[in-house]
């Protein structure tokens, strides 16, 4: 058979038909030097970059009335409009992120974290008087007494007291956020009769901000702190991500208006169990033993990131590697607590049960705890559904979980306890923001959402704001896995970000 043979073809291109259409005229290959434009309908960076800080600059200016606003118990309709402002700007602004060229993002995210943090020291706590506890508890043991042996209304501490702490007059004990503690004396401190929860690591960072602090700054020593640690989780995660050629996903917590509210402004400690976490999970993959020593810290700053632990042990098979992780961890938080407990004359643990059965965890009727599963079972079956629950996520990310994406495991097994304790406490998702910022899965944040709105809006909306807030922020969750699932099996892939094809060892070398 007679093979084909391609049809001849001039050398050089004859030239063009219409005289007046010279060479130069034809534009020039792109090339390094000189580059394609931009295709048709697509922006040029100078534009998404522009429009990147415009948002953020609209989203720091913002937060200032919003950290401002005196209405949590006056006015909790329009702090609540103040938060979904702020929280519609940092979601523009994430997504303008997204079209910013790869070089632009790491100083766009640090320019937006320090604007954000700036925009938090902008007024005093007013949502929060948690960090007045703080102040306290620091200048007790820098009075060389330990913080767990007393109240702060007890009267062997009066000569600690200050007019700022413990206001005198009766125009400064009008306030609602008032605690009367003798006759003609209040307190800023909330639960003043009680010992303090906090543990040994959140109580050296106290008293370490008390010895450094200058006389007289009040509010803005813990303020100032949280800004720092705030940036420093930031800065923790572009390390962590410094492997990604594109870490957008780091925005999701340096530009949140949750940091500024609650990390700086209120000044809440869990930034502190952030970094820590956010250090550990970026080590304990290499170094197990460094690892588990981080989360130890973590643990005993605030005891929430144990839940962190099986997103750790993802993939895990052999006894010796859990141990590797697990046995720092006990030990450094045993460490810790040793010197609090030699110098106590109480319990370390101080108001922790009551604190637990305060909020309604341990009695499912008495708050507004398990909200979703008190939907469709008895109020008796919410502490063992959860306990189910929990535990079921937990061996799933422990037999289908990624080990060299620790962070995957721990934001399901998070933010599914989230969904089914329905916390009050909007603060308590600063961890679980972080988690996001590590793992890219944005639909998780419609739970630190639900947590404002639990918090804030639900004096202003009824007894159904956390059902409804929780349940939004469930159905995002669910909507966005089954969308990566359909991408995923679109593309030939698992559906589960991270997802490996069978269980192996989390870590390859020795400690």
């Amino acid at each position: 058979m007679e093979e084909l043979q391609p049809e001849a073809r001039p050398a050089t291109p004859p030239p063009p038909e219409n005289p007046s259409v010279t060479p130069a005229a034809v534009p020039p290959a792109a090339s390094s030097e000189n580059p394609a434009p931009p295709p048709p309908g697509t922006h040029r960076p100078g534009w998404s970059v522009a429009v990147t800080l415009l948002l953020l600059a609209a989203l720091s200016a913002a937060l200032v009335p919003t950290v401002r606003h005196p209405g949590y118990f006056t006015d909790p309709g329009g702090l609540t409009s103040w938060y979904v402002a702020v929280w519609v700007l940092f979601g523009a602004a994430a997504l303008a992120l997204r079209r910013v060229p790869g070089r632009y993002v790491t100083p766009l995210v640090l320019a937006g974290a320090l604007a954000v943090a700036a925009a938090g020291l902008a007024g005093p706590p007013l949502t929060s008087t948690d960090s007045f506890r703080y102040a306290w508890d620091g200048r007790v043991q820098a009075a060389g007494i330990s913080p767990y042996d007393h109240a702060p209304a007890d009267p062997a501490l009066r000569g600690l007291r200050d007019d700022w702490l413990f206001p005198r007059t009766a125009a400064e004990c009008a306030g609602q956020d008032r605690v009367a503690v003798e006759p003609g004396v209040c307190t800023r401190i909330n639960r003043p009769t009680v010992h303090t929860v906090y543990p040994p690591v959140a109580e050296a960072y106290f008293a370490v901000v008390h010895r450094i602090s200058p006389p007289g700054v009040r509010h803005k020593a813990f303020q100032t702190g949280g800004a720092l640690l705030a940036l420093g989780v930031t800065g923790a995660l572009l390390l962590v991500q410094r492997r990604r050629a594109d870490p957008r996903t780091v925005a999701y917590w340096a530009w949140c208006p949750a940091v500024a509210v609650e990390a700086v402004g209120n000044a809440h400690v869990d930034v502190l169990a952030v970094l820590l976490s956010v250090a550990a999970l970026g080590v304990v993959v290499r170094r197990r033993a460094l690892g588990g020593a981080l989360f130890g810290l973590a643990v005993a700053a605030k005891l929430l990131p144990a839940v962190l632990l099986p997103g750790a042990l993802a993939g895990v098979r052999r006894w010796r590697d859990a141990a590797a992780l697990l046995l720092p961890a006990a030990a450094v938080v045993g460490l810790t607590y040793l010197p609090y407990v030699l110098a106590s004359r109480s319990s370390v643990f101080g108001y922790l049960g009551g604190y637990a059965e305060e909020e309604g965890y341990e009695d499912p009727g008495a708050g507004g705890r398990y909200a979703l599963l008190r939907l469709v079972l008895p109020d008796s079956w919410s502490v063992p559904a959860v306990a189910v629950g929990v535990l079921a996520v937990v061996a799933y990310v422990w037999r289908r979980g990624d080990p060299l994406r620790p962070w995957s495991g721990a934001l399901l097994v998070t933010g599914t306890a989230f969904l089914l304790t329905t916390p009050g406490y909007s603060w308590y998702a600063l961890l679980l923001i972080a988690l996001v910022a590590l793992d890219g899965r944005a639909e998780w944040l419609g739970v630190a959402v639900a947590g404002a709105a639990a918090y804030v809006s639900g004096r202003a909306l009824g007894g159904a704001t956390v059902e409804v807030a929780y349940g939004l922020a469930g159905a995002a969750v669910l909507a966005g896995w089954a969308v990566r699932r359909r991408a995923g099996a679109r593309d030939g892939e698992g559906g589960r970000p991270g997802r490996v094809g069978r269980a192996q060892p989390m870590w390859k070398e020795s400690p």
